[in-house]
C-alpha cells in the first residue's frame, strides 16, 4: 500500500464537517444537541490554510487528509484510518461469511433502487453472500433488520441510516457482537467514527447545494421569486443542501433571488406535490423552485403542469439526484438543472469493508464524485445511462 502524505485536492471539504467531528469528538452535524466541542472543528473547516487544506484536517486530533489509489466514483479520503480489529472485529471470509445490506427507505425512489442495486451487483461480482432487507422508511424497523441480520450469521453490515439519529440499538448490538458496521449516505449522530462503527461514505450534500445555487442564479439570471422544498427533517441531507445552497446565494451577491417560501416535501414526490400546490396558493408569483431532491421536483412539475404553469419560461426547477425523469424534465424543457447524488455505493463500500476487516484499514470519511446536468448533456446521460 502507498504511504499516506498529505495532499490538497480541489474538491470541497465542508460537507464533511460532520464526520470528522464524529472522528474526533462523537458529534456530527444535523444533530439537535448542543456539543460546545465540536464547534471549533466545524467552523474551522470553513476556511483553509496557505496550502488549501482545511484548518481543521491537521487541526483535529492529527487527521489528515489521504491519498491512495481510488475505487470507482471517489472524489477524496479523509482519515484517521479505522481498523476492524481496533474494536476487535476478525477477519471475514468474503468467500464463505454473509454480508448484510440494510436500506432505509421504500424502493419507490429511484434513488433507494439504484442504491440496493450497486450493493447487490457489487456483491455479486465478488461472489460475497449477501442478506438485505428495507426498513420501508422505519427507523424501528431498521434498527430490527440490522440486529435480525446479525442473528443470522452477517460478519458485517453496510448500512443507509433512515436520519441522522436513531440506531444507537443496533450500532451497540453490532459492537457487542464484534460486527464490523460501514454506514453510507447519510451522517449518524451519537457515535464515533472509527470507535463506534467503521468507515463512512457519503456524498458532498453542502457542495450538492452551493452548485444548485450556481445553477439557479444562471437560470434565472439572478432574479426571482424563489420557493424551497426542504428534504426530511432531522437528516444531514436536508441541512447541508439548505445551508450549502442559501450561503451560496450570499456570496455570489445574489440578492435578486427572494426566497418568499420554504416547507419540507419530505423527498417525496406526492409531498412535492401537494406542498407546491399549497405554495401557488399564497404566492402565484413564484418564478423558482429549488427541490432538494428529484422526487419532490418532480411532484413540483406534476403541480405546475395542473396550473399551467410548467416550463422553465414560466418557473425554474434546480434539483438534486440525477434520477432519469428529473434529467428527461430538461430534456423537455421542464427543469433547468439537476445535480447529481450518486446513489451506487456499492463498489465503495465494499473496498473500504475489505480494508477496514481484512488489510490496512479504510479512512475514516470517504467522499464520492457526482455529476451535474442541464441542457448542454441532459440527453446525452440518458441515452449513456448515467442517470439512473
Amino acid at each position: 500500500m502507498k504511504a499516506r502524505r498529505r495532499i490538497v485536492v480541489a474538491t470541497s471539504v465542508v460537507a464533511t464537517a460532520a464526520l470528522l467531528t464524529a472522528c474526533s469528538t462523537g458529534s456530527n452535524s444535523g444533530s439537535t444537541t448542543d456539543d460546545s466541542s465540536a464547534a471549533p472543528v466545524a467552523t474551522a473547516l470553513g476556511s483553509a490554510n496557505a496550502g488549501g487544506v482545511p484548518a481543521a484536517i491537521t487541526a483535529a486530533g492529527g487527521t489528515e487528509l489521504l491519498t491512495r489509489p481510488k475505487g470507482e466514483g471517489v472524489s477524496a479520503e479523509y482519515g484517521p484510518m479505522c481498523k476492524g480489529s481496533d474494536l476487535g472485529i476478525g477477519k471475514i471470509d468474503f468467500k464463505k461469511d454473509t454480508i448484510g445490506w440494510a436500506q432505509s427507505e421504500k424502493e419507490a425512489n429511484p434513488f433507494r433502487i439504484a442504491s440496493t442495486k450497486s450493493q447487490i451487483e457489487a456483491a455479486k461480482a465478488k461472489g460475497w453472500k449477501l442478506l438485505t432487507t428495507n426498513a420501508q422508511s422505519n427507523v424501528q424497523q431498521e434498527n430490527s433488520d440490522i440486529k435480525g441480520m446479525i442473528d443470522k450469521g452477517a460478519k458485517a453490515i453496510i448500512f443507509s441510516p433512515i436520519n441522522s439519529t436513531g440506531l444507537g440499538d443496533a450500532i451497540a448490538y453490532a459492537k457487542s457482537k464484534k460486527v464490523a458496521m460501514i454506514p453510507v449516505d447519510r451522517n449518524i449522530t451519537g457515535v464515533q467514527g472509527c470507535k463506534d462503527v467503521g468507515p463512512q461514505l457519503g456524498s458532498d450534500f453542502v457542495e450538492q447545494g452551493r452548485r444548485a445555487a450556481d445553477a439557479m442564479i444562471k437560470a434565472t439570471g439572478g432574479k426571482a421569486k424563489l420557493a424551497i422544498l426542504l428534504g426530511a427533517s432531522g437528516v444531514n441531507v436536508t441541512d447541508d443542501r439548505t445551508a450549502g445552497f442559501l450561503d451560496q446565494l450570499k456570496a455570489k451577491n445574489a440578492s435578486g433571488i427572494e426566497v418568499v417560501f420554504q416547507q419540507t416535501g419530505d423527498f417525496t414526490r406526492e409531498k412535492g406535490k401537494s406542498v407546491t400546490e399549497t405554495m401557488l396558493r399564497a404566492h402565484p408569483d413564484v418564478t423558482a423552485i429549488y427541490a432538494e431532491n428529484d422526487e419532490m421536483g418532480l411532484g413540483a412539475l406534476a403541480a405546475l403542469d395542473d396550473a399551467g404553469k410548467s416550463g422553465t419560461d414560466k418557473v425554474h426547477i434546480v434539483s438534486i439526484d440525477g434520477t432519469k425523469g428529473a434529467v428527461q424534465a430538461i430534456v423537455d424543457g421542464n427543469f433547468d438543472a439537476v445535480i447529481e447524488s450518486n446513489p451506487a455505493f456499492g463498489p465503495a463500500s465494499q473496498a473500504a469493508l475489505e480494508a477496514y476487516v481484512n488489510g490496512d484499514g479504510a479512512p475514516a470519511v470517504t467522499i464520492t464524485t457526482d455529476n451535474q446536468y442541464d441542457s448542454s448533456n441532459a440527453a446525452e446521460a440518458l441515452s449513456s445511462g448515467k442517470a439512473y
